[in-house]
């Protein structure tokens, strides 16, 4: 695999616009996931560490998250990057690993499927979001 071709510049902002999508995202449903979840506000709050942690984390991971699926547009699509071959990575990046993982540890652990919904339709979101700028910008 080839990650010669990777627009780190692409990766930065895929990055970004999806972390502040994430936030719009649970702003939204923030009542409903907490009952999913069966968490209060006070249970949100960092046992130790920085209050900002978990935000810190979460833009890490995401950041991995833009480098790894503009390295698989890059290399599935090679010189042929678009906002469609983008979202088609994206979709099935989602569908074959994101949310097949996250039902399957869900069904086991015993979550709320409206847990599953939400968590779900957040990655999917990211996914769209950081396929459509790395596929916009030509990922590479």
């Amino acid at each position: 695999m080839d990650f010669s071709g990777v627009h780190y510049v692409a990766v930065m902002l895929a990055a970004a616009a999806s972390f502040i999508f994430g936030g719009i995202w649970y702003g939204i449903f923030s009542k409903q996931w907490m009952a999913a979840a069966g968490m209060t506000m006070a249970d949100l709050k960092p046992k130790d560490g920085p209050v900002l942690a978990p935000y810190i984390s979460a833009f890490f991971a995401e950041l991995i998250m833009a480098f790894a699926l503009a390295a698989l547009i890059v290399n599935l699509v090679p010189g042929m990057a678009s906002l469609s071959s983008g979202l088609i990575v994206a979709v099935l990046v989602w569908a074959g690993f994101v949310a097949s993982s996250l039902v399957v540890n869900h069904a086991f652990q015993g979550a709320n499927r409206m847990l599953t919904l939400i968590d779900g339709g957040h990655w999917l979101g990211v996914l769209l979001i950081q396929g459509a700028v790395l596929g916009w910008m030509g990922a590479a």
